[in-house]
């Protein structure tokens, strides 16, 4: 056990322990297999209802290449996490920070094997700022807080999806989270770590979000360079210059005195996951994982632009859900 103070500078943790009610927590591990053939998100989390026979436990599957979504439910009682490190456990399921165990049968898809994980890079926890929320994740009672696990890390192993041996020898992973007890009610998250040049990775997502009785358009954004966090957000005092949400793309656009942060994420058909909405789990969330998003970094100085890094990620995830119309402009 852990003060739940304290849960706060360890945001892999399970922060919902005694939660009674109307509350959710979900993890995304996102892997990718060396040739890039093979790419999956497995999603566990917890969904506690405000009605007992609401809640349940669930391992959400999402195949990015064959763009087909699985939903497994267990009961609540099937799960158990840690409230000091990432260390979840379903069924007979267990995620961690340096491996993951499946073993799901169902009639829409068995899936079985162990894959083990490298040096994660999270998001830096710091003091006042511990993760990606920044000061946002002492504001208590926020619709949805947000965590980054890993940028980018090493996979070894491999699964059996429907007797189907894929080996994910040399691949790469992401890992993160989101728990509260809503999703916004709209968004946009794009997500690559497989760009041109090795140790590259972005994640960005701009939202609705409620504010005591009104709300903003905030957005949150880290490039991932080499080892080096450069951080866009509403709390750094960066500034969103437009999010153009078309019917073939996304366009983002920020600066901050120093840079400028160009992405641009293609649309591409996607798979619907459940999401907490109205107290429930819907079917509401079209995501993929087969989108590429173009990125370029310039410097700024003097009113002139210096490109410094420009790239263009595979196999990049992307919501788009909502009345975007709330946040596209």
């Amino acid at each position: 056990m852990i003060f739940p103070w304290l849960k706060i500078w360890r945001p892999a943790a399970y922060q919902g322990q005694n939660k009674k009610g109307n509350y959710f927590e979900g993890w995304f591990f996102k892997v990718v297999d060396a040739a890039q053939r093979n790419v999956f998100a497995f999603i566990p989390g917890i969904f506690i209802g405000k009605d007992p026979g609401e809640s349940q436990a669930f391992i959400q599957v999402l195949d990015g290449i064959r763009n087909q979504s699985t939903y497994h439910r267990f009961p609540a009682s099937d799960f158990r996490a840690s409230t000091r490190e990432l260390d979840i456990l379903i069924g007979p399921n267990r995620f961690r920070g340096d491996f993951l165990e499946l073993d799901i049968e169902s009639p829409e898809r068995t899936i079985r094997g162990r894959l083990e994980f490298g040096r994660l890079n999270p998001w830096p926890i710091k003091l006042f700022s511990p993760g990606i929320m920044g000061w946002y994740s002492f504001v208590p009672k926020m619709e949805c807080y947000h965590g980054v696990l890993s940028f980018d890390h090493d996979i070894q192993g491999s699964i059996s999806v429907n007797n189907r041996s894929l080996s994910f020898e040399g691949g790469k992973g992401y890992i993160e989270k989101d728990w509260g007890t809503s999703f916004p009610s709209a968004y946009v998250w794009v997500q690559s770590n497989h760009f041109e040049q090795p140790g590259i990775s972005i994640v960005a997502s701009v939202a609705k979000i409620p504010w005591r009785a009104s709300s903003f358009r905030g957005f949150i954004i880290g490039l991932w360079m080499r080892g080096r966090l450069k951080r866009f957000a509403t709390y750094t005092g960066a500034v969103l210059d437009f999010c153009r949400i078309g019917d073939t793309d996304v366009h983002i656009q920020v600066h901050d005195k120093n840079h400028l942060l160009d992405i641009k994420a293609e649309r591409t058909e996607g798979s619907l996951l459940h999401a907490p909405y109205d107290f429930q789990m819907l079917e509401k969330v079209r995501e993929t994982l087969s989108s590429r998003a173009h990125l370029k970094l310039a410097h700024l100085h003097n009113g002139i632009q210096e490109v410094v890094f420009q790239g263009t990620g595979q196999h990049a995830g992307l919501d788009v859900n909502g009345n975007v119309e709330e946040i596209s402009r």
